[in-house]
């Protein structure tokens, strides 16, 4: 008997899904989230701020369907998020209207007279929304959109805390940016701070610094515009500002700093496999692709080549069997079976994806092949309704967000 024949070409773990799904599954690529892994990234999670005394602010970007959210916030027990696209922070606002919710990026001014224009709802951007700032030019274009509307905006400054990649870089910038607030009170509210550090957490050469020494960088940067704010502007002060920091490579980090009031994290909670970082090694990958195989072809045959492709499955056993699956060519690498590999010769493809393997990997037509996405914010647009699974088993489908 052929080993594609036994019907088992995986272990336990993917077996089981892989029946589940060719009896319950759409047949067609789907997004699996495995709700034992997720619990327990988010036990994890729980524990870090049980630890630190932090709040935990959720990235909708990286975890973009309501359910999903939900269901994390439910089981940590908070109601902030972090958006970063117009068209989902209005989804945001009219699915959780008890949301804290602050922006992850700056955004043009007219993406936020569009949240306004498309607003409704009891979610008060007044009380509920923070906006984040990086110049003093798209601040005097803020204003000019609170006073056209006659509302008041709440301000989060982005803060260059080693990333370069915008924001204020030294508190003396930040004068210009909280002497307007100070001018503008029945217009613009002060909230507070972003300094986003994924670096402290993503395996930097120790010739760049260690995570304890580029986590001290971080901290005395941030603390010295803290500092700049509470000496010369005390009237914008409050105890209650906005004080974030870290993501999901680097929040295990700031477990003993008491500067910021709360850390974001949205991908570490799944761990795509560009996440298999020493910081988040407690976490356990909760996200895989699944894909049915359609075809069953034999050896590798090439356009053109036609039967002279034997050889290279004679020079090569891996070559032995071809498989053509439903979808392809995504930010992911193939997981269950293990032994698949694309073919460099035949190329990509986004329909009907060519994969390699030797006859012992066992696969037949309908079984599934699974992957592991390297990403998740975009990855998990592109399969309709995610699937999230327990003990093996289809247990929700959750749309994700759209336009």
């Amino acid at each position: 008997m052929r080993p594609g024949d036994q019907g088992r070409p995986h272990d336990a773990y993917f077996q089981a899904l892989n029946d589940e799904l060719k009896s319950h599954g759409p047949m067609r690529p789907a997004l699996l989230i495995d709700l034992d892994r997720l619990d327990h990234n988010i036990e994890v999670v729980r524990r870090f701020l049980a630890r630190s005394g932090k709040q935990l602010r959720l990235v909708e970007k990286s975890l973009p369907a309501p359910g999903l959210l939900r269901y994390i916030g439910e089981r940590i027990g908070t109601r902030r998020l972090m958006s970063f696209h117009q068209p989902f922070l209005n989804h945001d606002a009219r699915l959780f209207p008890e949301a804290d919710i602050l922006l992850g990026k700056p955004l043009p001014v007219r993406s936020a007279q569009l949240f306004y224009q498309q607003h409704r709802g009891p979610f008060d951007p007044a009380r509920q929304l923070q906006w984040l700032i990086d110049t003093p030019e798209r601040l005097r274009q803020y204003l000019g959109l609170a006073q056209g509307l006659g509302t008041r905006l709440r301000i989060n400054i982005e803060l260059d805390v080693g990333l370069h990649r915008g924001g204020v870089a030294e508190p003396r910038a930040l004068a210009p940016l909280l002497q307007l607030i100070a001018e503008h009170p029945q217009h613009l509210e002060f909230a507070g701070f972003m300094g986003y550090d994924p670096f402290v957490g993503m395996n930097l050469p120790e010739l760049l610094g260690t995570p304890n020494e580029l986590l001290a960088k971080v901290m005395t940067l941030y603390q010295g515009h803290v500092d700049f704010t509470r000496q010369r502007f005390p009237a914008l002060w409050r105890e209650d500002l906005t004080l974030n920091t870290a993501g999901s490579p680097s929040y295990p980090a700031h477990a003993h700093e008491s500067l910021s009031s709360e850390v974001a994290i949205g991908t570490g909670l799944l761990k795509p496999s560009h996440y298999d970082l020493p910081s988040l090694a407690e976490h356990v990958p909760a996200v895989f692709i699944a894909t049915p195989v359609l075809k069953r072809t034999g050896a590798l045959r090439l356009p053109a080549l036609d039967d002279k492709s034997r050889l290279l499955s004679w020079w090569d056993v891996n070559r032995r069997e071809t498989f053509f699956v439903y979808g392809g060519n995504w930010q992911a690498d193939f997981v269950s079976p293990a032994g698949l590999r694309l073919s460099g010769l035949y190329g990509r493809s986004s329909n009907q994806e060519l994969v390699n393997a030797s006859p012992a990997v066992g696969l037949a037509v309908d079984d599934q092949v699974f992957l592991r996405p390297t990403q998740s914010e975009a990855v998990l647009l592109q399969f309709g309704d995610l699937l999230a699974v327990r003990g093996g088993k289809i247990v929700e489908r959750w749309p994700v967000y759209t336009e």
